[in-house]
């Protein structure tokens, strides 16, 4: 795996695996696990892209869009958008630390978007059970 990014890991990680499983006569569940990786990756440039007014970045991190302002202004966070009219970058969104498993441990926007954690091992067996039961 890759030193960089965790999700670009993952996906050089699925990629990989798939040519394993491919290898081994597996056509169909590696084309799933491809897809898989595809679908993620595109799901990566989105949020590189997505920009958030203050407001909304306030609802989805915790902090206070006055607090964020002084943040973009301060350059702490870079301004996606321009003077008068900030935006900040989704990538690009503080973390404000909660207490472990606390009802609002997660930013809003990560409990709305985060789909549940599966393993990469929990997927190849579904894909591969799946197969198996046409």
């Amino acid at each position: 795996m890759s030193q960089g990014n965790p999700l670009t890991a993952l996906l050089e990680d699925w990629r990989r695996r798939a040519g394993t499983i491919r290898q081994y006569g597996g056509e169909a569940p590696a084309r799933a696990l491809e897809a898989c990786a595809e679908e993620l990756e595109a799901a990566l440039r989105r949020k590189d892209r997505t920009l958030l007014t203050l407001k909304e970045a306030a609802t989805a991190t915790g902090y206070s869009a006055s607090h964020l302002g002084r943040l973009v202004r301060a350059g702490t966070i870079p301004n996606a958008g321009r003077p008068g009219a900030p935006r900040i970058a989704l990538r690009h969104l503080p973390r404000k630390a909660r207490g472990a498993g606390s009802p609002g441990s997660r930013p809003a926007l990560a409990r709305d978007a985060s789909p549940p954690q599966v393993s990469k091992a929990t997927i190849v067996r579904s894909i591969i059970e799946g197969k198996s039961g046409e």
